[in-house]
């Protein structure tokens, strides 16, 4: 995968300082000890370029190796709220699943229901889903809705396995549908500042990739 990586936008694309160049690599390395122990990137909109790419629903994902994940959590509490973000991982410990449950849910009020809905560039890794298992037997006023642009290495029969131990868990799979990319595109994208919001324009094979993906994961669950 390493060599396909040249295949993703650079930092610089992404809004965030390109570390290559000469006599940045000190100040990379102090910005690092800083960080906690995983490196993840939180936002409340994704650049336009990485939506394009990494949510594409393509069958064959070469260079998509990060984890891109818009969520929207609906607390029913006494006075109801609602919040939303983005998550993206840097191919450190932690994946963006694993982050949300580490940072953005312990902001949320304890004890009250949570309706979450998740929109992934892909599906979880067996690691993430046990988690996200965990999560769900632990907390029972959890709901959590994870909306997937591609299947995660589905040929695999242990990531077969955790995607039905997910839905036995109470988590709710879907396939984006072309409307779900559209509606992060809307809600979770930037547009070019002084532009008016750019309408979605859907790939050519969006459609027939969804039934695709649609297919195989009702064949696994």
């Amino acid at each position: 995968k390493m060599a396909e990586k040249q295949e993703e936008p650079s930092n610089a694309q992404n809004g965030e300082p390109d570390n290559t160049e000469e006599g940045e690599g000190k100040k990379k390395k102090v910005k690092r000890e800083d960080l906690p122990p995983f490196e993840i990137v939180t936002g409340e909109r994704l650049p336009a370029i990485f939506f394009k790419f990494q949510f594409r629903n393509v069958e064959y994902s070469s260079g998509r190796n990060k984890t891109f994940l818009c969520y929207v959590v609906e607390t029913q509490g006494k006075e109801p709220v609602t919040c939303r973000g983005y998550l993206e991982d840097e191919h450190a410990a932690a994946h963006a699943e694993m982050a949300f449950f580490n940072t953005i849910l312990p902001t949320c009020q304890a004890g009250a229901r949570h309706d979450v809905t998740w929109y992934v560039s892909s599906s979880p890794c067996v690691t993430c889903a046990q988690r996200i298992c965990e999560a769900l037997r632990k907390d029972k006023g959890l709901r959590l809705t994870i909306m997937v642009g591609r299947l995660f290495m589905w040929e695999e029969p242990e990531m077969q396995a955790a995607l039905r131990s997910m839905k036995e868990a109470g988590c709710k799979l879907r396939i984006m549908k072309p409307q779900d990319f559209e509606y992060v595109w809307k809600n979770f994208v930037e547009q070019e500042e002084g532009e008016e919001a750019k309408s979605f324009v859907p790939w050519e094979d969006i459609q027939e990739n969804f039934q695709y993906y649609e297919e195989k994961l009702l064949e696994i669950l």
